[in-house]
């Protein structure tokens, strides 16, 4: 099949380069003159581990291209795929669908037959109708099918759970186009993939309800890791014990410093709007979205604790700056609360990250980058686990401590633990939810 694929973010970028590895010859569309250039040449604007290898693999084939020229992208295209941003609309809270509309008015234009379109891209529930109704007033001698497809991909794991996906959500109308979706990923189904196929609203409906289940289940544990520090219990053995549990499962069950990224924060805060726009307010959502605010602020209390009440002329290095590992992404990462109040509470801030510089560089002002972690951690008052990157969880502590100036350690990831970071020569250690040794402590 032929698949144009509007826009080269993060979904439309990984859906393209896995389609076209299907088989399927995929054109990607995009405005942006810099990023096409630079996949023309087979590199990727992100960072995603294998999705520089699958894409050359695919250019290579004759399967996979880039381009700004709608028309000609569309012109004998199957399907076309909608994966341009939905973004929090500053001040409400709803998600900004200007771009989809933007995009699907501007396919309408050019299309010269009829054709499935699919929006990708995160929306809310009755927004694929919208775009049924827009696509009629700008082209009504066409009868275009729409399909709600929402994306489930983890960065960092993208192209595994686009290739080996829990299920496959389609939302359509028609025959027609649940047929075209199923030759679309044919692939799947003949590895037994499940393909749910369900009417528009509920497809809609999956995406956000499954995205704020799991940022329910990181706030719950992060919220039971505060209690575990008054109480002397163990988190990680708290959340061992709730994961053994086939009705809970592991999964999202590690505390942290508050859930991050391009998904959480926009579709707990968009499903939550839904909610009250339909006088059926979500309070386990609104609350979830309070207290994943408050756990980042008290990670930043507990930096200033572990460095004595003042953070002024103290030297803090910070290990991990994306919100999660494997990823570039910045989008909503703790380490955008947390970072500036360090800097502005007078403490020089050294960071490392093995990816964030090309996003976090703008975002992140009067911080030290550094490359070596042991180097960032050279004089300095603490050290701040705040990404589990691989790089970051076998340390050399005793060299670490030994190169610090007072060596303590705020371990937001809980990727060591206390006895370890003492045994090495740390003096003060603060975790999650675990035992901790502070500086005042006896």
């Amino acid at each position: 099949m032929k698949i144009a694929m509007i826009g080269t973010g993060y979904v439309g970028l990984v859906s393209g380069v896995c389609f076209s590895d299907f088989g399927h010859e995929v054109v990607c569309v995009d405005k942006n003159q810099d990023k096409l250039a630079l996949l023309r040449a087979g590199k990727t604007p992100i960072f995603e581990p294998g999705l520089d290898r699958l894409m050359a693999r695919n250019m290579a084939a004759n399967r996979l291209s880039f381009t700004d020229d709608l028309r000609d992208a569309t012109q004998d295209a199957d399907t076309v795929f909608i994966a341009v941003g939905t973004p929090s609309r500053r001040g409400d809270g709803h998600a900004d669908l200007s771009f989809v509309f933007g995009a699907v008015k501007e396919v309408a234009e050019v299309l010269t037959k009829p054709a499935v379109i699919v929006i990708k891209s995160t929306v809310p529930v009755g927004t694929n109708r919208k775009v049924a109704e827009l696509l009629k007033e700008v082209r009504p001698d066409l009868a275009c099918d729409v399909v709600s497809n929402p994306e489930f991909l983890r960065e960092g794991a993208a192209i595994d759970d686009f290739m080996h996906p829990d299920r496959v959500v389609v939302g359509v109308e028609s025959e027609r186009a649940s047929e075209v979706m199923r030759e679309v990923y044919r692939p799947l189904a003949l590895r037994d993939y499940p393909l749910l196929t369900t009417d528009l609203e509920t497809a809609e409906m999956i995406k956000y309800a499954a995205n704020a289940f799991l940022a329910t289940k990181v706030t719950f544990i992060n919220e039971i890791a505060m209690l575990c520090e008054k109480t002397g219990a163990d988190v990680k053995d708290v959340a061992n014990g709730m994961g053994f549990d086939s009705r809970i499962g592991p999964k999202f069950l590690q505390a942290g410093p508050g859930y991050g990224g391009s998904c959480f924060p926009k579709d707990t805060m968009a499903l939550a709007r839904i909610g009250q726009d339909n006088s059926s307010p979500l309070q386990i959502v609104e609350t979830v979205i309070k207290v994943n605010e408050e756990v980042k602020r008290l990670m930043i209390e507990k930096i200033i604790d572990l460095c004595d009440g003042k953070l002024q002329n103290k030297t803090i290095a910070v290990l991990g700056l994306t919100f999660k590992p494997d990823t570039d992404d910045m989008r909503d990462a703790p380490a955008l609360t947390i970072v500036p109040v360090l800097v502005g509470r007078g403490a020089n801030v050294r960071v490392v990250d093995p990816q964030a510089f090309r996003e976090a560089e703008s975002l992140l002002p009067n911080v030290a980058w550094f490359d070596d972690p042991y180097a960032a951690t050279d004089g300095a008052d603490a050290v701040v686990m705040l990404t589990e990157w691989n790089e970051f969880r076998a340390l050399d502590l005793r060299e670490m401590a030994g190169r610090m100036a007072q060596p303590r350690m705020a371990d937001l990831r809980n990727i060591y633990s206390c006895d370890l970071a003492l045994d090495a020569g740390f003096e003060a250690y603060s975790g999650m939810g675990r035992k901790s040794k502070l500086p005042f402590d006896d």
